[in-house]
């Protein structure tokens, strides 16, 4: 059973989240303060991570960070209370690849979840992508640059994938915000740019003059990966 951690300090809002994800089918882990989580996350690798942003002590952006280093494979939904764009925004730079804004039905959460369990690796048959200096590893969901591993996100790895696959075409944001994150999601489109961004930041030599991940003017962006 796939364990999802649930890090919130408002007790009855905990029990609520913790009830509504044990219904859909997961394992729960509880945590009350980013503290707590770190502990929890030396001994259990969650799937998912859903965290309170405004959280005592360490807030969620911090422990965002902190997830990333010791579960980089974790998928990390943040949830607050604040409806500022510069929060959002925050908070997917620090690692989380959606957001919701309290209050949220646990219908929604739920979708979330599976829009990012849908870009999880298949644990069946290994599948290796090869372009330019990186092999995408799909079956354990890793990205190698001359034989050097790239930690990403699992949002990130299902970006880079699409683009990969769809290269030499370019793909608009909405192109890119249907396959990976699924044709229901509400959010902002934005979150394409910000995660592209950070996998520039990864990948690119230059992530400020991009030779693999290019922006292709007026439609979206397009994965060049042999360079001449």
């Amino acid at each position: 059973m796939k364990k999802v951690l649930v890090v919130e300090d408002e007790a009855s809002i905990r029990s609520f989240i913790s009830l509504n994800v044990k219904r859909a089918g997961y394992q729960v882990l509880e945590a009350s303060s980013g503290e707590e989580a770190i502990d929890v996350l030396k001994y259990q690798s969650p799937v998912f991570a859903l965290i309170d942003i405004m959280l005592p002590g360490m807030d969620g952006f911090e422990l965002c960070k902190h997830i990333k280093i010791l579960s980089p494979s974790t998928g990390i939904i943040a949830l607050t209370a604040k409806s500022q764009e510069e929060d959002k925004i925050k908070g997917l730079q620090q690692g989380a690849d959606d957001y919701l804004t309290k209050p949220f039905s646990p219908k929604e959460l739920i979708a979330r979840m599976e829009a990012i369990l849908r870009r999880l690796p298949s644990i069946q048959v290994e599948q290796l992508l090869h372009s330019g200096p990186f092999i995408l590893d799909i079956t354990k969901q890793r990205l190698l640059s001359d034989g050097r591993q790239i930690s990403l996100t699992p949002t990130e790895f299902g970006i880079l994938k699409c683009l990969i696959v769809h290269s030499p075409n370019p793909l608009s944001r909405d192109e890119i915000l249907d396959k990976v994150w699924g044709d229901h999601y509400i959010g902002d489109i934005k979150v394409v740019d910000v995660n592209i961004r950070r996998l520039r930041k990864k990948i690119e030599p230059t992530p400020s003059s991009p030779a693999y991940i290019q922006t292709y003017w007026g439609t979206g962006y397009v994965w060049i990966g042999e360079q001449g």
